[in-house]
């Protein structure tokens, strides 16, 4: 009989190009508009990101000054009564207005530098419900923060851009819908870039607003100061002759009404403590510097504006914000050497406005994707939203965010009034539950410190306010967009707890593949067999230790006995936004990572299998993991690649959302290549399927 013929070896495959070495047209542009890629485990990165006070003033405070555009508006024209059992004009009341904002905001303020201080990693309500109040409450605190986050981004632009067409002709207003749904399509690119540099680039706005709102605040004071006296008759005379016509209690309840519709001053106090993560250290010394900046800047302009409506009697005029309307009657028509100065000052101060709130839309950006990213970090939503980008970004939550935020302003048309109210309800909704829980915490644990009826007397007080505003705005405005916050809140809350219920049944079912580690031989040889990069090599893709990741290394045994000659361990110690606090923190997490496949290669010296293993570290699970398969192939020549891979009895469509598909997306990576990859199915018998 003739022997087989020898069949020649196959061609290697031709070898991929390495995509830094010729990067394609998209991966330039891409470059290009979104920056280079950070590398994470630079000494000088988490210095270069962070931010000191002023720079965390105007990405994270410039939404509370900001809010002086449209919240003592509301408050303003909410003193005009129109209809109702007592219609009249009650502005004089803007002058007791006028103090309570300034105090409420010195109030909230000093409730928040003092949670500063209990919760120096950041989270804001958020953390602060979960550990004081419980998941429960943390979960209802996170949802509404969500909400309110999104709603920060679109009552922003859509105030910068009302502030933009109160001088421009009105025919133009066709343009203001298209120019909105652009700024937003502006931030997005800005902060898919990186916080630092959006921050950068926005910060000359911030200035100029400072300066210009400084300048016609103290003007208007100054100038309008002869007139003091008879505004105090006026405010004196007016009180009286209300509670003589209406009764205190009347007149008492147009100015809370006017105080707690004009809510959304304070909507920005909560940013800077859920933002303390990206600040520079000493985070909570930077933390308290940036909240001291926003509160002063904030009472000042909010209730200085509010003074000035008052000092000018400012009426509303049809297509303008009262802030234009009250720069038009301060510096409107003030001309030198036939030269129009006061037109141009208005402009630039509108301009300013506006470009300020479209600064503070950052907050959105920046805030709203790291709440979302601790919610994900406790399984409360998907996963994939802790992940952070080769930027260092919340890529996923940046696009939610703002694609959110535009379907709002489609949706309420771009309307200020309706955004406002929907704003300030959960804004509100998070702060009572903030200060529920320090209010809970000095009364039981915080008594052993020695200023605790201090803080309790702080928190109390912001927590009385905080509820009485929510629930005033609640009764009047609920069926004028009310209704609409809270039940998207509650079906966000509900949607969290089905998630949570569902990665729950999972980790419960995988938990039981544990068992197995008790049988496991315990005695590792003294010279444990050697590893011969010329044979067979199984490569396992792995996660942490535990069952599962023995269960795939008994399988590969199982179905190829006797076949590889090698097992290599690679683990990928991917960042993400919850774990990224400075390099420190990174080294940390890659040491437990080595440990762990440390920990398999002793498994399998002890049952006598060849082992070594590799890992990295990096912001993208698929990218590194697939770089590292490539310097294992060109180690260990004869390689095979394994990972495993969640396989559900009743497999439903938004599973793929709730689990990332890494393993395939790999699969396909290093088949292109020319690596053979194989899933290992992990099958979850019992149906885990979402209600």
């Amino acid at each position: 009989m003739a022997a087989a013929p020898t069949l020649p070896d196959p061609a290697p495959p031709d070898p991929a190009p390495h995509p830094e070495d010729h990067p394609r047209l998209s991966q330039r542009l891409r470059a290009l508009i979104f920056g280079p890629p950070k590398n994470i485990r630079d000494p000088s990165l988490y210095h270069s990101i962070s931010l000191v006070a002023f720079l965390a003033w105007v990405g994270l405070g410039a939404d509370g000054l900001s809010s002086s555009a449209y919240g003592p508006d509301e408050a303003y024209r909410a003193l005009r009564v129109i209809a109702g059992d007592h219609p009249g004009n009650y502005t004089y009341l803007a002058a007791y207005l006028a103090l309570g904002t300034a105090l409420t905001v010195v109030i909230i303020s000093y409730a928040y530098s003092r949670i500063i201080e209990h919760f120096p990693f950041g989270g804001g309500g958020y953390v602060v419900a979960t550990k004081l109040l419980g998941p429960r409450a943390g979960v209802l605190s996170g949802s509404a923060l969500l909400v309110d986050y999104i709603l920060t981004i679109s009552v922003s632009i859509v105030a910068g851009a009302d502030a933009i067409f109160s001088f421009l002709p009105p025919h133009w207003v066709g343009l203001k819908m298209p120019v909105e749904l652009g700024c937003v399509g502006v931030l997005i690119i800005l902060n898919l870039r990186g916080v630092k540099e959006s921050v950068t680039a926005l910060m000359p706005i911030f200035l100029v607003f400072v300066a210009t709102h400084l300048l016609f605040i103290l003007g208007g004071i100054i100038g309008y100061a002869g007139e003091l006296p008879d505004i105090g008759h006026e405010v004196v005379a007016g009180t009286h002759q209300g509670i003589s016509t209406i009764g205190f209690v009347g007149l008492f309840a147009i100015f809370i009404r006017a105080y707690s519709l004009g809510g959304g001053t304070y909507t920005g106090i909560e940013a800077v403590s859920n933002g303390i993560s990206i600040m520079r250290e000493p985070r909570v010394l930077t933390g308290k510097r940036t909240m001291a900046y926003m509160a002063a800047s904030l009472a000042f302009t909010a209730g200085g504006i509010l003074l000035c409506y008052l000092l000018v009697h400012a009426e509303p005029v049809e297509g303008k914000t009262m802030n234009a309307v009250l720069l038009d009657k301060l510096v409107g028509h003030k001309t030198l050497g036939g030269w129009n100065w006061g037109h141009w000052f208005t402009v630039l101060a509108l301009v300013s406005e506006a470009g300020l709130l479209f600064v503070a839309a950052q907050t959105g950006f920046i805030d709203g994707p790291r709440v979302m990213a601790n919610m994900a970090h406790d399984s409360w939503l998907p996963h994939r939203f802790s992940a952070l980008s080769e930027r260092l970004t919340m890529k996923n939550g940046v696009l939610l965010m703002g694609g959110l935020a535009l379907a709002v302003i489609v949706y309420t048309h771009g309307s200020v009034d309706a955004l406002v109210v929907m704003y300030s309800i959960n804004v509100f909704l998070t702060f009572s539950l903030t200060e529920l829980g320090m209010t809970r915490f000095w009364l039981g644990e915080g008594r052993k410190d020695d200023p605790w009826r201090k803080d309790l007397a702080v928190h109390l007080t912001g927590l009385i306010l905080c509820a009485s505003i929510l629930g005033i705005t609640l009764y009047e405005k609920f069926r004028e967009g009310g209704w609409l916050t809270a039940a998207f809140t509650a079906l966000l809350v509900s949607l969290c707890f089905a998630i949570k219920r569902h990665y729950k049944n999972v980790n419960g079912k995988l938990a039981r593949l544990d068992d197995i580690l008790a049988a496991l031989p315990k005695e590792i040889p003294a010279a444990p067999p050697k590893a011969d990069p010329k044979k067979p090599t199984a490569v396992l893709l792995m996660g942490g230790f535990g069952g599962l990741g023995i269960h795939s290394l008994l399988n590969v045994q199982r179905w190829f006995p006797g076949y590889f000659g090698n097992f290599v361990f690679v683990s990928v110690t991917v960042i993400d936004s919850a774990s990224f606090q400075g390099v420190k923190e990174v080294d940390d997490r890659t040491a437990a990572t080595d440990a762990a496949m440390k920990h398999y290669v002793e498994v399998a010296h002890a049952l006598g299998l060849p082992a070594t293993h590799r890992t990295s570290v990096g912001t993208e699970a698929v990218a590194e993991a697939v770089r590292l398969s490539e310097e294992v192939s060109r180690e260990f020549s004869r390689c095979m690649f394994f990972s495993g891979k969640l396989i559900f009895e009743d497999e439903r469509w938004f599973y793929r959302f709730l689990h990332n598909e890494t393993a395939y997306a790999i699969q396909r990576r290093l088949q292109f290549i020319g690596l053979p990859m194989v899933i290992l199915p992990v099958r979850v018998l019992e149906s885990t399927r979402l209600p």
